[in-house]
């Protein structure tokens, strides 16, 4: 079999990219582990993803966003940063910017629905499912591939889209700086008493990190971080103890909660890439950067990375040059590493600084919430960022 471009991995970032390339005279196959129904079905898996306006504009570009339905879409009208007990709370306004919304929360389960239902439309992209590669050799001719179904795959270009642990990065020979931050995160919905007036905060206790994410009417994402040890006692707590545990945590601030559906914890640990592309081959979406959630920017990053590659190949194509060409690569390579290295780097700045309880920190932390607090421009600048259509 022979494609033009094999991607390897069908979540959001690889069925993204399959799509943007779809319709351009290329022939695209997509390599899953999962099965079709698991694809077109997902489970839940706690994730609510907060969508920025130029993430909006890529899904609605590609056709995924009229595929969501209308009550899966929250409104995220701004955003707070608080400190352990402090007063100060930094908070970035919608209005700032001159707009009502800083964007919109979507379960990770709706978006990755329809990236499926929008790729199995297009004739010129094929999903291979329930297949691994055994098999990977990349050279200046081309990209060859056997899969655990015994098949043979030729193409001109590999892309992995296969997650921060990505298997087909290690194949090309492609390493990773991993930052382990010793956290488990627990996700859930909560229903709570009182009004979240869509607003989400991010609220660096000590001990601990909780931030609450707005979704429809009084129901709510709740994300708490943690050390292992102190998570598994929080995971064996049953529902009601737990909505208990979850009132203490938020300070009483939302009134009575209770706990809706399942808790979901994930490891945390962030990814970047050595490099993002090789001979005939790239990263994109968290097998490239894999960023920690506190900032909610990875999900973001990941589809604007598959927004580069996608126009780096097509104007390489419009010119009539090889798509796997080190300089078509290298291209979107350096332009991915300029957006993303700064925005990964001040991330885990953040995160070390704010995860940190020994008293000099925690007096510096609430000196810097107070200080942006009260720099007008400051915030002003940050609503903009989170609005821009085009980044």
């Amino acid at each position: 079999m022979k494609v033009d471009v094999v991607i390897v991995g069908a979540g959001p970032a690889g069925l993204c990219l399959a799509r943007s390339l779809s319709g351009q005279g290329l022939s695209i196959g997509i390599i899953e582990r999962q099965s079709h129904a698991e694809l077109a079905d997902p489970p839940l898996d706690g994730r609510e993803i907060a969508l920025t306006h130029a993430s909006q504009h890529i899904l609605e570009t590609l056709g995924l966003w009229p595929r969501v339905r209308g009550d899966e879409i929250a409104v995220l009208r701004d955003a707070q940063v608080l400190n352990g007990p402090s007063p100060y709370a930094l908070r970035i306004a919608a209005a700032a910017a001159g707009k009502q919304r800083l964007g919109c929360l979507v379960p990770n389960q709706a978006i990755r629905r329809a990236a499926h239902a929008a790729v199995q439309e297009c004739a010129d992209i094929e999903l291979l499912a329930e297949c691994t590669i055994n098999e990977l050799s990349c050279s200046v001719e081309g990209v060859a591939l056997r899969l655990s179904d015994g098949r043979r795959l030729q193409a001109r270009l590999i892309v992995a889209a296969d997650s921060r642990f990505s298997e087909t990065r290690r194949r090309l020979g492609i390493g990773a700086r991993m930052e382990d931050f010793g956290k488990t995160m627990l996700v859930c919905r909560m229903a709570h008493e009182r009004s979240h007036e869509q607003v989400a905060w991010e609220w660096f206790g000590y001990g601990q990190t909780l931030a609450l994410l707005p979704l429809n009417g009084n129901l709510a994402s709740a994300v708490l971080t943690l050390a292992p040890t102190q998570m598994n006692r929080v995971m064996s707590l049953d529902p009601q103890a737990f909505a208990r545990e979850m009132e203490r945590r938020f300070d009483g601030r939302l009134g009575c909660m209770e706990l809706v559906g399942e808790r979901t914890t994930y490891p945390l640990v962030g990814v970047y890439a050595e490099r993002f592309s090789g001979m005939r081959s790239a990263l994109v979406g968290d097998a490239a950067v894999g960023m920690h959630p506190v900032t909610a920017h990875g999900f973001n990053l990941g589809l604007q990375s598959q927004k580069r590659l996608a126009d780096n190949l097509l104007d390489a194509l419009r010119q009539g040059r090889d798509i796997g060409a080190p300089a078509v690569l290298q291209r979107y390579a350096r332009t991915q590493q300029r957006a993303s290295w700064p925005l990964y780097q001040a991330t885990s700045l953040l995160v070390r600084l704010y995860t940190d309880d020994r008293t000099p920190t925690r007096l510096l932390r609430n000196a810097g919430l107070r200080l942006a607090q009260n720099l007008p421009p400051f915030k002003t600048a940050l609503a903009r960022h989170l609005t821009q259509v085009s980044r």
